[in-house]
């Protein structure tokens, strides 16, 4: 039997860092003078930034320009990587130890996410993840992020993998939607905010609490040698 790989999100997955991004977006926001209750941001993070702004600037019915779109990028970012270097993000608890196993198992795997490296490279230098040596897919390589399964096709092929026999680990519908479109398996964690019931109808086969609880029942979803 061959080592099944795994693909990771990294925000609210492997991170616990979805909140921090909802007030970051929430302040990026309101600096351009739109309102939007926080409970509508949480709804759409998981998705790529310009998809996730596109959408929201939609709902409030303002014009959606490249101009206004950019300012935000960069508000959002700012924000977020101050809430880092206030201490506020840190990694999800047994994540260090899940990604550790792993390895030590000789069980492949990458991470895919739909943040840009101006983001992410905080959250994987927490993880102790060095993307020279781990395949690191992130939303400005490929054309479509979640919940189209780009990011997820590109790891597996960073991995010179089949994704129909990968693994798709994350917190949001849309990287269980964006999983179902790659032909893999989901599992689903509630660390980042959505039910359990949300992530199974959104295609998740299995659901864990986090990392820890994933790696304590590793044996129920991935194969070893």
């Amino acid at each position: 039997m061959s080592r099944t790989p795994l693909l990771f999100d990294l925000d609210g997955t492997l991170i616990d860092s979805v909140y921090q991004h909802v007030l970051a977006w929430k302040e990026a926001l309101d600096g351009e003078g739109v309102e939007l209750s926080v409970w509508r941001i949480h709804r759409k993070v998981g998705m790529s930034g310009g998809l996730f702004t596109n959408i929201l600037l939609r709902e409030t019915g303002l014009e959606i320009t490249e101009e206004r779109l950019e300012r935000l990028r960069v508000r959002h970012a700012e924000a977020f990587n101050r809430y880092h270097a206030q201490g506020a993000v840190r990694p999800l608890p047994g994540a260090r130890e899940l990604l550790a196993y792993l390895t030590e198992q000789r069980m492949p795997w990458a991470i895919a996410t739909s943040g840009r490296m101006e983001t992410a490279a905080h959250n994987l230098a927490a993880l102790g993840v060095d993307p020279a040596k781990v395949p690191v897919v992130t939303r400005d390589m490929v054309r479509h992020a979640k919940p189209d399964p780009d990011l997820f096709v590109a790891a597996a092929e960073r991995l010179g993998v089949d994704i129909r026999h990968a693994l798709v680990v994350g917190d949001s519908i849309w990287d269980m939607l964006a999983a179902q479109r790659a032909r893999a398996l989901g599992v689903g964690l509630l660390s980042g905010g959505y039910g359990q019931d949300e992530l199974e109808r959104a295609g998740a086969f299995r659901v864990y609490d986090d990392p820890a609880d994933l790696l304590r029942h590793i044996d129920e979803v991935a194969a070893r040698d």
